[in-house]
């Protein structure tokens, strides 16, 4: 095969070629990483690259795979890790000046499983500082590109581990979603992103957006995501709040979904989107009517969360500054520091008050889909194609003023409910830029979200198209 035609096959076709001898783990990590260092460059998907840890780990998968072996479920498969999350003895610098050249001593229990299970690391992919934003651009290396269109966002903050997995650097990317991190731009890239149920893949150490953060797969099929989620999914105790499903949710992704009672909802309520994308994911909605589903247009006529959003997140980045802030708030981001300061001018009661009001929110959308007769739910990923790269928010939706994740009114909900939640591509813009349709399933059944979107994916396929990068 050429080595470009390697590099965009899934995780699970390299598995079945491992297994018949037909492909090498070490031919295919020597693939990826010379498309690395063509495309890199252009793209600024990775901060760091691992060249030498991954041929290592490919030679250690390779003899895995020889008679007697006992290869682990991703042995030999490349993945990327986002450079927010701590990986011991690799760079991790958070997208921040602060902490350029932060070498961790331990691993999260996401990194561990995957090491576990074999999977060869390329590297820490681009990321907003601290992932404060919808675009991935920081300090340190500038933004992400989109792979489909270079001057545009590959979106944020997970944006390096999308533009990566689009342009083939690798079928597997661990992405981090407190608002929409995996979500955003999966969606403007053209691929697959599972924000799981939270809790589902244990979060330490604890995530500065506290329990509104999820970590979870993003890849270019819906089959290698539920892969990679059996892979990290399951409770560990550094997490207090994760918990275990006894689902295999690779094999959840067959059948069909004949019957199931789908919601549709344009804009959640009125929320600011440009018509032809709505135009576009709403084609994709109907379609599930071709699936077996019964599909109704429904609103759960719930309030915009997203002051509680922004009052959480604002008093979590003041808390994170409470002891140094006057000593860096040059150095940091110039639009998180406006973040940290909105925080500063919180007190507690009004960030209790945030608290009470997401518990109203949360219960609202549960009677919504347990007692309103859904079993899914779908909405537009996101209200525009993908906007200018290093811009940090689109600036206007449909004629409105947005604000910095406040412009992505279709995700962060779903972090205030911490229901599972994945983005599938369902088209193209007359830009020629990704649509992604959202699935929402009711609380932790995230096992009939992957089934729908296995469903939809068999039906209408995407992940043969590439993009032209030369």
């Amino acid at each position: 095969m050429a080595n470009d035609d390697i590099c965009f096959l899934s995780a699970l076709d390299l598995r079945e070629r491992y297994r018949q001898r037909d492909l090498s783990p070490v031919e295919v990590v020597e693939a990826v990483l010379s498309r690395i260092e063509r495309l890199n460059p252009r793209l600024t998907a990775f901060i760091t690259v691992t060249g030498d840890l991954a041929l290592e780990q490919a030679r250690a998968a390779e003899r895995a795979y020889a008679p007697g072996g006992a290869p682990g479920p991703l042995a030999g498969v490349p993945i990327s890790i986002k450079d927010l999350t701590p990986t011991k003895g690799i760079r991790t610098t958070r997208g921040s000046l602060l902490s350029a050249d932060w070498v961790p001593d331990e691993d999260v229990p996401f990194v561990e499983r995957v090491r576990a299970a074999g999977a060869v690391e390329l590297g820490k992919t681009n990321t907003p500082e601290l992932g404060w934003k919808g675009d991935s651009g920081n300090r340190l290396v500038g933004p992400t590109h989109n792979p489909w269109r270079h001057g545009r966002t590959a979106g944020g903050s997970s944006g390096g581990a999308g533009a990566a997995v689009a342009a083939g650097l690798g079928p597997l990317a661990q992405g981090s979603d407190g608002a929409g991190s995996i979500r955003i731009p999966a969606a403007f890239c053209g691929i697959v992103g599972l924000k799981p149920s939270f809790g589902l893949v244990p979060l330490y150490p604890p995530g500065l957006f506290g329990d509104l953060a999820h970590l979870g797969p993003m890849t270019r099929t819906v089959r290698d995501a539920a892969l990679l989620l059996d892979v990290t999914a399951g409770a560990d105790p550094r997490d207090r709040l994760s918990w275990s499903s006894g689902v295999n949710y690779l094999s959840a992704c067959e059948g069909g979904i004949d019957g199931l009672r789908v919601a549709w909802s344009p804009d959640l309520g009125g929320m600011p989107i440009e018509s032809e994308v709505r135009r576009v994911a709403e084609d994709a909605a109907r379609r599930f009517t071709e699936l077996g589903c019964e599909v109704e247009e429904a609103d759960p006529s719930l309030p915009d969360p997203w002051e509680v959003v922004h009052q959480i997140l604002s008093a979590a980045m003041a808390g994170y500054h409470k002891e140094d802030f006057d000593a860096v708030k040059d150095r940091i981001d110039q639009g998180r520091r406006k973040v940290v300061e909105a925080g500063q001018k919180l007190d507690a009661a009004t960030v209790a008050v945030a608290h009470q009001r997401r518990s109203a929110y949360y219960e609202g959308m549960r009677r919504f889909m347990a007692e309103g007769r859904f079993d899914l739910l779908l909405t537009p990923t996101l209200p525009v194609t993908a906007f200018p790269a290093g811009d940090d928010q689109p600036y206007h939706v449909a004629g409105r003023d947005t604000s910095y994740l406040g412009w992505t009114a279709f995700t962060y909900p779903f972090n205030v409910t911490g229901q599972p939640a994945i983005t599938v591509p369902c088209g193209v813009a007359s830009d020629g830029l990704p649509v992604g349709l959202q699935i929402v399933g009711r609380w932790r059944d995230d096992r009939t979200v992957l089934r729908a979107a296995a469903a939809f994916e068999a039906a209408f396929p995407w992940a043969a198209r590439r993009p032209d990068l030369g």
